[in-house]
């Protein structure tokens, strides 16, 4: 595990995605940024996705991470939302891969326990924490934002813990791994 490194962490999302992006250095993690990509002016799901590429690329290009990670989808009621938020974060993952970013995945619970020491803590919870982790002075107008910090918080700590992921190197790795995801 290199000593210094990016991680940016994504919070996939068809109207808002949440993004933050932390830098460690040593053992400490440092916030370089957090944010959202706002996606609800788009109708069309495909033009969504297509912003979502671009923004996702743009981070990446811009802030050079060493790894990305994550939030996995979870199982709603709705499995048309549930398809689209999936899609979501299949283009976030391509946009890594393209540029040769290894990827990661949580699931929400696990991003949740990470940093506030319970799977059921709240969105504002979640929040609350990272405020007092970083001392931060102004709140993030969406907690979209602080939800893609979290994700990134959590690869993180799960790294430094030495739990296996199951991420991905590069595009190569994924479709090594996923040969019938992948025609």
């Amino acid at each position: 595990m290199k000593e210094n490194r990016i991680i940016l962490g994504i919070d996939p999302g068809t109207n808002i995605m949440g993004y933050g992006t932390i830098k460690i250095i040593g053992n400490k993690p440092e916030l370089l940024n957090l944010g959202v990509i706002h996606l609800s002016k788009f109708t069309d799901h495909a033009l969504k996705l297509k912003r979502i590429y671009e923004r996702v690329s743009s981070l990446v290009k811009e802030y050079k991470p060493d790894e990305m990670a994550l939030e996995a989808p979870f199982f709603g009621k709705n499995v048309q939302s549930m398809l689209k938020l999936g899609r979501a974060q299949g283009v976030a993952m391509a946009a890594g891969l393209a540029y040769d970013v290894p990827v990661i995945e949580y699931a929400p619970r696990k991003i949740k326990q990470s940093i506030t020491g319970s799977g059921n803590a709240s969105k504002e919870q979640v929040a609350a924490m990272l405020k007092n982790i970083f001392k931060y002075k102004e709140d993030p107008t969406h907690l979209d934002a602080t939800d893609g910090l979290a994700v990134a918080l959590c690869h993180f700590y799960q790294s430094n813990s030495k739990i296996s992921t199951g991420g991905y190197s590069g595009w190569d790795s994924f479709v090594k791994n996923n040969p019938k995801r992948v025609k």
